[in-house]
């Protein structure tokens, strides 16, 4: 789930000497991920597995109630995206 990115490489070497502290990285902590399965539209929340262990049970118990709202969000704005752009055709009863 959780992948490391390395820094762009720069190509003015002056400017990489300014930083002491050395090379910075992002990491990605949190992911949600919407995918549609014909009119199903699902979304899903990951978050890295190191944060996780670092929380205390009451906060990582906001979190998932947060993440579980923040995904009904998405999800739920995707879902009306869809509808609006790909309406459904009209069916034969």
């Amino acid at each position: 789930m959780a992948r490391a990115i390395p820094p762009p490489e720069q190509s003015d070497k002056s400017s990489s000497n300014n930083n002491s502290a050395g090379p910075t990285w992002d990491v990605e902590l949190l992911r949600v991920l919407v995918s549609r399965k014909g009119t199903q539209v699902e979304a899903q929340w990951a978050i890295h597995p190191q944060l996780k262990q670092d929380l205390l049970p009451g906060e990582w118990q906001e979190v998932m109630d947060l993440m579980a709202k923040a995904t009904d969000i998405v999800g739920d704005r995707f879902s009306k995206a869809l509808s609006e752009a790909n309406p459904m055709p009209p069916g034969n009863a």
